[in-house]
Parts: structure tokens; sequence; C-alpha cells
């Protein structure tokens, strides 16, 4: 009897260490892939941290570009409005002098004391008109120096604005190649939990078979309970590792919700201008979102990604609360939608919520 039992042990043993052995390979295998795909996670993620910081230069860069041709804008509406005035004055002066005050240049010198007196007269009548055309000029040369310019910023700004939406596109991609990386991680993860599983439960039924054939019937029960012991020890670990706790609810004052969101309302239909703050005549995104945020007397930062640092990420979104996504903010109204400054052509509108994060304040 005692030799039959020694034969099962062996028989036993030997069964479950090639099968100990085959489940730590593929253990291994899993690990390796496991992390081969953490890294490929790593690098899409910081290629995407790249993407989103170029795009959140380039809203600074756009808002600063906006402003550039916004003041030369008023500097060639300025160098016109001299320009015209001056022309006014010489036609005025140029009246007077051969209409009005004096019928000719050769009666003004005709009349002259002396030959130095009329030459005198002569220079100073041919000095005005000279005068007012070298003017004239000046203007004239101004304004094409500052259209010149202007062109030049405009044709900058929509070469940014092309990289934007380049910049857009390649944060799209990676987004989604993230998320797939992501759920392979997560599939050899639970791949490599359940091998793990396996290789402890067919541990525990090989330290079970051993000692109940070396010690009877009664040794088995006692393995019983040390499994059971251990099984709930994996149990315990992997609830832990699942839960999440959610980020705490942080109350937002309706009233001043109200007010963002009528003050976001008062703007639909306002022309989208780069480096746009001025309500009712041209915004882009974030001069809409301060405006609001203004208007409930709230001091926010001036760029999208300021306001992100600026305010508190929050699950439970409320009027009033910033929509935020890389380059580019807009006010929640609630009921899944925003009212935006989306972008060049496109008025204050309201659209239906994209977002990464939503912002309060």
């Amino acid at each position: 009897m005692r030799k039959f039992n020694k034969a099962v042990v062996a028989v036993v043993l030997a069964t479950s260490l090639t099968a100990m052995t085959v489940n730590a390979t593929d253990i291994d295998t899993l690990r390796e892939q496991k992390a081969a795909a953490q890294s490929e996670v790593n690098s899409l993620q910081a290629q995407l941290d790249e993407v989103v910081a170029n795009l959140s230069q380039l809203e600074n860069d756009l808002i600063a570009k906006g402003e550039e041709i916004e003041e030369a804008q008023e500097d060639l509406d300025a160098a016109i409005e001299l320009e015209e005035a001056q022309r006014a004055a010489m036609a005025l002066r140029i009246k007077y002098m051969y209409e009005s005050g004096k019928p000719s240049l050769v009666t003004a010198v005709l009349e002259s004391d002396d030959v130095a007196d009329a030459l005198n007269k002569a220079e100073y009548a041919a000095g005005i008109s000279s005068y007012d055309r070298g003017k004239v000029q000046e203007y004239l040369n101004t304004q094409e120096e500052i259209k010149t310019l202007k062109a030049k910023l405009e044709t900058e700004q929509a070469e940014m604005e092309s990289l934007q939406a380049e910049y857009e596109q390649k944060q799209e991609d990676l987004g989604v190649m993230l998320a797939d990386a992501e759920a392979e991680v997560a599939d050899l993860g639970s791949q490599l939990q359940a091998a793990i599983a396996a290789e402890q439960e067919r541990q525990r039924q090989a330290a079970a078979a051993a000692a109940a054939a070396a010690a009877g019937n009664g040794g088995s029960s006692s393995s019983g309970s040390t499994a059971n012991t251990g099984g709930g020890t994996v149990n315990t670990g992997g609830s832990s590792g699942g839960g999440s706790t959610a980020a705490p609810s942080i109350p937002q004052s309706s009233g001043k919700g109200g007010t963002i969101v009528a003050a976001a309302y008062s703007q639909i239909g306002v022309p989208y201008v780069w480096g746009g703050t001025t309500p009712g005549v041209g915004l882009d995104c974030s001069g809409l979102t301060q405006y609001c945020y203004r208007m409930a007397g709230i001091s926010i930062p001036r760029t999208s990604g300021a306001q992100l640092a600026g305010g508190t990420i929050v699950s439970d979104p409320q009027p009033g609360d910033i929509c935020w996504t890389p380059g580019h903010v807009a006010i929640y109204i609630g009921g899944g939608q925003m009212i935006e400054a989306q972008q060049t052509g496109v008025p204050v509108k309201v659209s239906a919520v994209r977002v990464t994060y939503y912002v309060r304040y």
C-alpha cells in the first residue's frame, strides 16, 4: 500500500511539474508581450503630449498673430485717413494759390519789390506745393508698407492655421492608436492574471494531491483549507486593483453659471477673429470664455492651456463650466451642448459637446 501511494505521489508530482514548466513559460511570454505593449503606449503618450504642447504653443502664436494683424489694420486705416486729409489740405492750398488769392505765380513775381523778393516768393509758393506732394507720397508709401506687412501676417496666420489642422489630425490619430494600445495592454494584463491564477490553482492542486497521498484523507482536508486561504488572497488583490475613487464633486454657483451661459448666448453670431477679445466685434475661443467669466466677476487666464491649468477638472459638468480640448475651449450650457468660437469663417454658435476635460472655476 505504501509503495502504491509513493508511486501515485511520483506520478502526480511529475505531471504537476511538467504543467508548471509549460505555464511558467506562457506567463513569461505574456509578461514580455505586455511590457512591449506598455512601451508602445508610453511612446504614443509621449508623442501625444508633444502634439498637445505644440497645439498649445500654436494657439498662443495665433493669438499674437491675430493681434498683430489687427494692429496693422488700425495703422493702415490711420495712414489712409491722414493721406486723405493731406490731399484735401493740398487741394485747398492749390485752390487758394491759383484761383482765389493769387491768379498766377507770374503776378506774384511781378508785384515783388525786387528780384530777390520775387525769387523768395516763387520758391515759397513752389515749396508749399512740393511739401504737400511730399506728404501725400509719404502717406502712400506708408500705406503700401502696411499693406505688405498685413498681407505677410495674414499669410503666416494661414500657414499656422494649416499647421494647427495637421496637429489636430495627428492628435486624433494618436488618440486612436493610444486607445488601441491601451486596450491591448489591458487584454494582455487580463490574460497574464488568468495565467497566474491558473498556475496558482495547479500548484494548489498538486500540493493537495501530494499531501493526500503522503498523509491520507485527513491531510487532504487540511491542505484544502490552506489552499482556500491562498485563493482568498488572490481574489482580495484583484478587488483592490479594480477599485477606483471618483473625483470629489465641487459645487458650482448656479447664479454665476447662469451669468456665464447668458454671456455666451449674447455672443452668438459674433465673428471668429484670432486674437479677438472684443465682445460683439470679434472673439477667438479663449477670448469668448474669458469674456463670459469676466461678466460673472471671475478672472481667468487668456489662453486655453492656462485656463485648464488655473481651473479644476470635474466629472460632473454644470452649465458655465469650460469644455476643454487641446488648443480649444467653449462654454458648457447643459444638455450635451456648448457655445464656442470655433474657427475662422464660423461665427460663435451652439455645438454638440467636444471635450477632453470639463474645467470649473
